[in-house]
């Protein structure tokens, strides 16, 4: 079966049935299928980067990869004057976010631990429109802490870090 066959019938399936099966109504999947968005990028996905994409028109925007230790444990400190978001571990700041990209920024993680994933992607729940799982970064860090690329030669891993994702999220997981 062709992924166009499987496409045309999974949206067949009454809306119910989708939202039974994958745990997401099926307008989430769909937000993923078209548009225009920034990928995460390293350095490149900063939150005024953000806010410009989502100004000129982007349909999602995504956060650089964040991996879930270092956003686990942080401070959640919001700037009254400008609205400002930031996640603060150990005087850094972690990740920043802006209540006007709530419904639009995917939060990427960089993991290769189902445990610290979840409380990484729970940390940051409430402040963004969905989780990502890094799965393809090719980076020595990445690989050698069996994060990113990494996760593809090893699916149980994989499988159990996105299972327990989609278990416990109230928001849509990539």
């Amino acid at each position: 079966m062709t992924y166009e066959e499987s496409s045309l019938k999974e949206s067949e399936q009454p809306q119910q049935q989708q939202q039974q099966e994958t745990g997401q109504p099926a307008a989430w999947r769909d937000r993923y299928r078209n548009g225009f968005f920034l990928a995460p990028m390293v350095r490149v996905g900063s939150l005024p980067m953000r806010l410009l994409c989502l100004q000129y028109g982007a349909d999602l925007v995504w956060t650089p990869e964040i991996i879930d230790k270092s956003i686990v444990g942080a401070s959640r400190i919001v700037d009254e004057k400008s609205g400002v978001i930031s996640y603060i571990k150990n005087g850094k700041d972690v990740f920043a976010t802006h209540p006007s990209e709530k419904d639009r920024v995917v939060f990427q993680i960089g993991s290769a631990d189902p445990e610290t994933a979840l409380a990484a992607a729970k940390t940051v729940e409430q402040d963004v429109s969905g989780i990502d799982l890094n799965c393809g970064c090719p980076k020595k860090f990445s690989i050698s802490g069996g994060m990113g690329a990494a996760l593809m030669s090893d699916p149980d891993r994989l499988c159990a870090i996105l299972e327990i994702l989609v278990k416990n999220m109230s928001i849509p997981v990539t």
